[in-house]
């Protein structure tokens, strides 16, 4: 006989209403800005003013995103050029720092030294300081050394600041690979890069993807570092500080423009995760259990 389902006390019905209820809640928080740039991104240029900012569009209009994207005569700004800068430096600035992580995370975790922990502490330290309370310093550094005339500057900043958590994920991950593994390659006489070449990287597939989606993500979406390491010049405008520049470029406001060149900015990284998410979840908890 199959088992009746226990009918729920007047308690417990009180709590799955309050969770379905805050769920709910939740999710029209999410939602509600994602549906209002969507459906006045449909509605042209000129055609969208606060009383109608909520509703349905009569028509679509698409005028709104060549003009995002390729910008006209009196609306100078555009995203385009931007957008690609931006998909140059943060493919290299996450290639490289994941790179580095991964070394620096294969040492501390398999080759471990006399002071190891130390110096992966301080690696850690590094995570912790807010940009902030560098910025000053890094955007002096940069102008005497000339690196704010190039969009590598952003590159350097990025990989540099990105080191630390790459390499307290692969660190982790890499705790997670037996020892005997690398017992085994020394017997067979492997140097140290050797041992990594042929065992231990092709095992980083999941935390290189969980780095490279993180990586990607924070300098996609980085606004004070492109701000202040540039100078704020629209020749080096990366998507968020050229967003910027759509959004306040004018003395009247197009919100259709606005709109429109806020979800394209925001597509990559929504993309990315969409495609990409499960295996996200999949390189976290790939090294959280041992054995």
């Amino acid at each position: 006989m199959r088992n009746k389902k226990r009918k729920l006390n007047g308690k417990e019905r009180f709590w799955l209403i309050f969770r379905y209820i805050s769920l709910t809640f939740i999710w029209f928080l999410v939602v509600m800005p994602i549906y209002v740039m969507v459906i006045n991104s449909l509605k042209g240029v000129k055609n969208v003013y606060l009383t109608n900012a909520f509703k349905l569009p009569e028509k679509l209009d698409f005028s709104a995103w060549s003009v995002a994207w390729s910008g006209t005569d009196y609306f100078p700004q555009s995203i385009s050029d931007s957008m690609t800068r931006t998909l140059f430096f943060v493919i290299q600035a996450s290639i490289i720092s994941a790179i580095i992580g991964s070394i620096n995370g294969y040492v501390f975790a398999k080759w471990k030294f006399r002071g190891s922990n130390l110096v992966f502490t301080l690696f850690l330290f590094g995570m912790f300081i807010p940009y902030q309370a560098i910025m000053i310093p890094l955007v002096r550094i940069a102008t005497t050394l000339e690196l704010n005339k190039s969009i590598y500057v952003l590159v350097l900043a990025h990989v540099i600041y990105g080191i630390p958590i790459c390499t307290l994920i692969f660190r982790n991950y890499y705790e997670a690979i037996p020892n005997e593994l690398i017992e085994a390659a020394r017997v067979d006489k492997a140097s140290m890069v050797r041992t990594y070449r042929s065992i231990i990287l092709p095992l980083s597939v999941p935390a290189f993807v969980v780095v490279l989606i993180w990586q990607f993500t924070s300098a996609w979406n980085d606004f004070l570092f492109a701000i202040f390491l540039t100078g704020g010049s629209p020749k080096l405008a990366v998507a968020t500080t050229a967003l910027n520049f759509i959004t306040g470029s004018s003395n009247q406001v197009y919100y259709g423009v606005n709109m429109t060149a806020s979800l394209i900015v925001s597509l990559p990284t929504l993309i990315v995760y969409i495609f990409l998410g499960r295996y996200f979840l999949r390189g976290l908890l790939s090294g959280s259990l041992k054995g």
